[in-house]
């Protein structure tokens, strides 16, 4: 039996395990990617490991996320990162260089290789034929260590595309019409491969959106197949070199297939507070804009701008709306300043963004109290954009354009103002490399520069064999790591885990950390009981370091999303996942609850048994899942990856 393009590029990686789907698989990875507001602490860890450089093909360090934040902090972090990579041998692309995302699929993604990242978007390289994974900032560095990756061996969907787009329906329509089918939860170890007669009609950054928000379905990652429309793109780049073909066999099997007629599309939407929530934007015409938001790693390619330009050409943006414009990269702004379209951009009235994540991340750009922001980027969760009251959907860039210039929702496919743009790819891209910073042979002279913000990586003690303690907060479904660590104004102090604990989970109870805190240093442990689809959303791995700062040592949730059940184990909280969603409703906060004889409980669990929790408030006893591999329970007993490592490296 043939082999789909995911388990072709698996089998050519793998190290340990086995390639069965639902086992435990180890993998080696060629490229690391991290940003600025998950590399600082993953480059500390790293730091930690005691190696003089990193050991894998190719380690990237972009500065992209913590751009424009006032104070000291994150010009500290940035220079921190600066040194460290020119002394470990990581080439390090300077602010303003552009968006990670899109800036590696420009410059350095290869077809056939893996990437792991420390965002969880990662998955844009898909768009190129990589196998690319969005991770902890612990695994990343691991990865630089040339340390295997371990992800459990994932079910392979099929989606199949046939026919091509309408004018005016895109990528992004393609995508959300895959949410609304998938949704946002039960997608766990699966990856979406993408094949058919279609997929000859989408360019690679189209393929790049479509992969970029697959992480909205929690899928390990989305891939397509490596073809001719790869090869010009790479040789457009100057990287036609690296090109390889890449295609699932003929007879390849997978464990389902989903089939779209691309030409049977029509603009959608994904309504607040979740990218799941799609709804055709014929229904929601005539919604009375404030503001419009056009960039992000998901939809800020040249081919992006230059039909966001072409739409907007003639045209001024309504006075009731504030339109920020965000290019991808360095190189997608060059070329917009050459062909005339950011001419285009600045005379309708856009403000032009930085190339940076920015708005996504609630950087800037908050809307006004309530207010209505239309967005292209890829979440739209309750005040990630740093309103909550404010309600943003997830549109196409062109459909972006017209509601800036009607001042309201417009279904593009009924409208009189802009004819459809159009674009070609350009047979050569403008290729300037000069803000990447390639690292000298020997970073042994180079000195690493720390500010006062920077701390050391918290360690976790080892789980002791009685864990008892208290259920410091509940909280319900589709909790996000925005939900548990804020972004927006508090990304300056990821660096600091002691300032950035104080603000965890801010906008649900901002007493949960003196609550904590507090049960910490009277020798209890913190427990956090949740809902389906704990910790969704942005790999962020401070959202399992700080609650783990303040003491909490296991999550007892009815489901939690792949790389948070990752960053729990990788810091020592034990993912215990509830099988009765009456034990759910029947846990309260202010529950005494223990666990008894954990490390034989922990070792039984990798036999499937179950793992009882005991209620002291209530006297009841709680059968639950732990669910990890080997490699996991091991580092969850010596409380963590890293102490796991480091004993490993000795």
């Amino acid at each position: 039996m043939g082999q789909s393009i995911t388990y072709k590029i698996l089998s050519a990686h793998h190290v340990s395990g086995s390639l069965k789907p639902g086992q435990a698989l180890d993998i080696r990875i060629d490229q690391t990617l991290t940003q600025d507001a998950t590399g600082t602490m993953a480059y500390l860890q790293f730091e930690a490991l005691g190696l003089d450089r990193v050991r894998n093909e190719l380690a990237v360090s972009y500065v992209d996320h913590n751009t424009v934040q006032v104070g000291f902090e994150n010009a500290d972090d940035h220079r921190y990162l600066q040194s460290v990579a020119a002394a470990k041998g990581v080439v390090f692309s300077r602010p303003g260089n552009g968006i990670c995302h899109q800036v590696h699929l420009e410059r350095f993604g290869i077809p056939g290789k893996t990437l792991l990242g420390s965002d969880s978007h990662t998955p844009t390289g898909g768009g190129l034929g990589m196998l690319a994974v969005g991770a902890g900032g612990l695994d990343v560095a691991l990865a630089m260590a040339g340390v295997p990756f371990t992800l459990v061996a994932p079910r392979v969907v099929s989606i199949r595309l046939l026919g091509r787009l309408r004018p005016f329906v895109t990528a992004k329509d393609v995508i959300l019409h895959v949410l609304s089918h998938f949704g946002v939860k039960g997608n766990v170890n699966t990856v979406f491969e993408y094949s058919g007669p279609g997929v000859d009609t989408l360019s690679v950054p189209e393929r790049a959106t479509i992969c970029n928000m697959g992480a909205e379905c929690g899928v390990t990652t989305s891939l397509f197949p490596s073809d001719e429309v790869t090869r010009a793109f790479m040789e457009a780049q100057g990287r036609g070199d690296g090109w390889v073909p890449l295609a699932a066999d003929e007879d390849a099997s997978y464990d389902g297939v989903f089939e779209i007629d691309l030409s049977s599309l029509e603009p959608l939407a994904a309504c607040p507070h979740s990218p799941g929530n799609v709804k055709p934007l014929k229904e929601l015409a005539g919604l009375k804009v404030d503001q419009v938001l056009i960039g992000s790693c998901t939809n800020s390619s040249y081919a992006d701008m230059s039909k966001t330009s072409q739409v907007l050409d003639g045209h001024v943006v309504h006075p009731s709306v504030s339109l920020g414009i965000a290019p991808g990269s360095r190189e997608v702004l060059l070329h917009m300043s050459g062909d005339g379209s950011l001419e285009k951009l600045v005379r309708s009235g856009a403000r032009i963004l930085e190339s940076a994540c920015g708005f996504c991340i609630g950087n800037h750009q908050s809307p006004s109290s309530g207010a209505v922001s239309l967005r292209t980027s890829n979440r739209n969760f309750e005040g990630r954009s740093g309103t909550k009251s404010a309600q943003v959907y997830l549109v196409s860039p062109e459909a972006a354009a017209l509601a800036a210039i009607t001042g309201c929702i417009t279904d593009p496919l009924d409208q009189d103002v802009a004819a459809a743009p159009s674009f070609t790819a350009p047979q050569h891209f403008i290729v300037d490399d000069s803000m990447l910073v390639f690292p000298p042979e020997d970073g042994h002279d180079v000195t690493i520069v720390r500010g006062p913000n920077i701390g050391e990586p918290p360690r976790c003690p080892s789980l002791p064999d009685v864990l008892a303690g208290e259920v410091s907060i509940k909280v319900g479904d589709k909790i996000t790591t925005d939900h548990i660590m804020p972004a927006g104004a508090r990304l300056k102090y990821r660096s600091n885990i002691a300032r950035y604990s104080e603000f965890v989970f801010e906008n649900v109870d901002s007493s949960f950390p003196s609550r904590s805190a507090a049960l910490k240093e009277a020798g209890k442990a913190s427990f956090i009981v949740a809902g389906w689809s704990y910790g969704q959303g942005s790999s962020r791995e401070h959202a399992a370091i700080c609650p783990m700062y303040l003491g909490v040592r296991a999550v007892l949730a009815l489901s939690i999303e792949r790389i948070h059940q990752a960053n729990l184990c990788n810091f020592g909280i034990l993912p215990l996942t509830i099988q009765d969603e009456s034990d759910y409703e029947a846990l309260n906060q202010g529950d005494e609850l223990e666990i008894r004889c954990v490390h034989a409980q922990v070792k039984a669990a990798l036999e499937g048994r179950p793992f009882v929790v005991h209620d002291l408030t209530t006297g009841k006893d709680y059968s639950l899942k732990l669910e990890v591999t080997a490699k996991q329970a091991d580092a969850l007993l010596k409380g963590g990856r890293l102490n796991q490592v480091k004993e490993a490296l000795k």
